[in-house]
């Protein structure tokens, strides 16, 4: 699958508005993959750098790897680890980091929010020969869409998005049950250990934040024009607040498979 373009204005929303992942995550893998400060790590399809930072202190090094030139400079921008590599790169350059790295090298591949672009089958297998023994692949999943989830915003939510693309809204990002078990599969026929581990946190939204992840997942000629962007806000904030508080429960999935 080829990814849309996610450069321009859209890296910068991804930036500002995409979730974190608190240190609980970061512990996940630690534990799952046996990392240690010794250990390099790559992270695959890393957009602005969310989980890249947070592994960064529980590793020797951190590669975050990204086919979208924008992302990268938003990235280097708000990074202040000394040990962050930012590289230029898609899931099918995999097969040329073992010769440029050598073959055992990483503790680590992870990618986060990013899997449905790849395919995940031929990733599987390329990223077998850069992982030392104990080292895996980690597939994570930071919640479900901002318009997919259970709870009366997020559906009014996705009626505005639907009217605005002309289409209903069914995206589900590689977060979905069908698409979970397509990873699991074909980490285990490459070889793997799979194992699930799931970190749960709450968090409360407001309106800008819910717009800004929006834009940070559309295409930049998905946007909408600048001068139209505060009645696009409006119309989110009248479906949405008389819904009751914007509050979400988020179940980062961590699906793993080790060498």
């Amino acid at each position: 699958m080829t990814a849309p373009a996610f450069g321009g204005e859209v890296s910068e929303y991804y930036q500002r508005f995409r979730r974190g992942y608190p240190p609980e995550v970061a512990d996940a893998l630690v534990s799952a993959c046996g990392l240690t400060r010794d250990d390099v790590v790559l992270d695959l399809g890393c957009g602005t750098g969310q989980l890249t930072r947070v592994l960064a202190p529980r590793a020797g090094a951190v590669l975050g790897m990204d086919p979208e030139p924008d992302m990268l400079s938003e990235a280097r921008r708000a990074t202040t680890e000394p040990n962050v590599t930012w590289l230029l790169g898609a899931d099918t350059d995999v097969p040329a980091l073992t010769t440029a790295l050598g073959p055992g090298r990483l503790g680590a591949v992870t990618v986060a929010q990013a899997l449905h672009w790849m395919d995940h089958e031929q990733l599987s297998a390329a990223a077998r020969p850069l992982l030392r023994a104990g080292g895996g692949v980690a597939v994570v999943t930071n919640g479900e869409p901002l318009w997919l989830q259970d709870t009366a915003w997020s559906s009014a939510l996705r009626q505005v998005l639907s009217d605005h693309l002309g289409v209903p809204l069914h995206r589900t990002c590689g977060t979905d049950t069908a698409s979970q078990e397509r990873y699991r599969e074909a980490l285990s026929a490459a070889g793997y250990a799979v194992d699930l581990r799931v970190v749960e946190y709450s968090a409360t939204l407001t309106v800008e934040e819910i717009v800004g992840g929006v834009f940070s997942a559309m295409s930049p000629d998905q946007l909408p024009a600048p001068e139209a962007r505060p009645e696009f806000t409006e119309r989110v904030r009248r479906a949405v607040e008389p819904c009751g508080p914007l509050h979400e429960h988020v179940r980062v999935r961590i699906l793993t498979g080790v060498r």
